[in-house]
């Protein structure tokens, strides 16, 4: 059988050390059989990933951002569950897009994250979601994600 760690493994990928909080929240909570993970922005092993899509960012550089944030979301799944195996089912993610207000390809930047959740997870990282622009995330980072999970 595969596994989430296995299939990162396969993809080349190492996890992030789990991002503190930067603020009067934790970066998780378990209730029950639900594991909600805060906002995890587009910071990767080079710093912050700043920006305004449409503005100073391509679409291919936010699906990157986004990409950041969920590795970020399952490096502080594994914080909180160890295994990864134990994650059932990514259950919703929302994501929020620094974005210019033309730009309008809000879905396919949050792509970058919902694609990876399904390269690492399978077919339990098919998932609920939202993507929504905004005029500024915090930090100035390009993306943030949320998410749900079921855990077992």
């Amino acid at each position: 059988m595969t596994t989430p760690e296995s299939r990162l493994a396969d993809l080349g990928i190492t996890l992030p050390e789990p991002m503190a909080a930067v603020a009067n929240y934790v970066p998780f909570v378990i209730t029950g059989n639900q594991l909600f993970v805060s906002g995890q922005v587009s910071a990767g092993p080079n710093g912050r990933v700043i920006g305004r899509l449409g503005e100073n960012m391509s679409l291919e550089e936010g699906q990157a951002a986004a990409r950041l944030c969920a590795l970020n979301l399952i490096a502080q799944c594994k914080a909180a569950v160890s295994d990864l195996s134990r994650i059932q089912r990514v259950v919703k993610l929302g994501g929020f897009v620094n974005a210019h207000p033309d730009f309008v390809e809000i879905p396919q930047v949050i792509n970058g994250c919902s694609d990876l959740m399904v390269d690492v997870f399978g077919d339990a990282g098919r998932h609920a979601r939202s993507a929504v622009s905004s005029p500024v995330l915090p930090l100035g980072v390009a993306v943030e994600v949320d998410g749900v999970f079921e855990i077992g």
